[in-house]
């Protein structure tokens, strides 16, 4: 692989993903390259029992400003660090889809993501987004398994 342009680290604001966007960010202070953070709200949120279905628009508006804060206080930690970066929110119910619309349309070479490792009955059951990342993106995907102790492990 060449060096990558465009890096593309999707995050969840979870520890995983949070760790897999230092790798990410690693790499593209190596390379030079620019990285592009995403964050996929749900585009028909599930509302909590004290939201009415009439404020649903308000509701949603509320998630993406959050995510906007979120990610721009991310975003300032990476830019600090020296690395050219941006931030997306975008919106969606399968935020797998999402990312990689996001990666085509970009033009990423390389997307870096964690898995939080599922196996079994609960990949069945829950889905796996870095699954349906890896198998349908055009581009490079790096995957990092984040191990009990908070270090990455090798994807088996």
């Amino acid at each position: 692989m060449l060096s990558p342009k465009l890096i593309l680290s999707p995050i969840d604001f979870s520890d995983s993903s949070l760790q897999a966007l230092e790798v990410a960010q690693d790499l593209a202070k190596r390379y030079g390259s620019e990285l592009l953070l995403i964050y996929v709200v749900p585009a028909i949120p599930r509302l909590p029992d004290d939201v009415s279905i009439f404020s649903e628009g308000s509701y949603e508006q509320e998630l993406n400003k959050n995510a906007k804060t979120r990610l721009d206080q991310l975003l300032d930690k990476v830019k600090q660090a020296g690395v050219r970066a941006r931030s997306m929110v975008g919106l969606a119910n399968d935020a797998a889809m999402e990312i990689i619309r996001v990666a085509e349309h970009e033009k990423a070479d390389l997307i870096v993501m964690a898995t939080h490792g599922m196996t079994g009955w609960r990949r069945i059951a829950f889905g796996s987004v870095t699954e349906k990342v890896v198998r349908t993106a055009e581009c490079s995907v790096l995957v990092l398994r984040i191990g009990g102790d908070s270090r990455f492990q090798a994807v088996d």
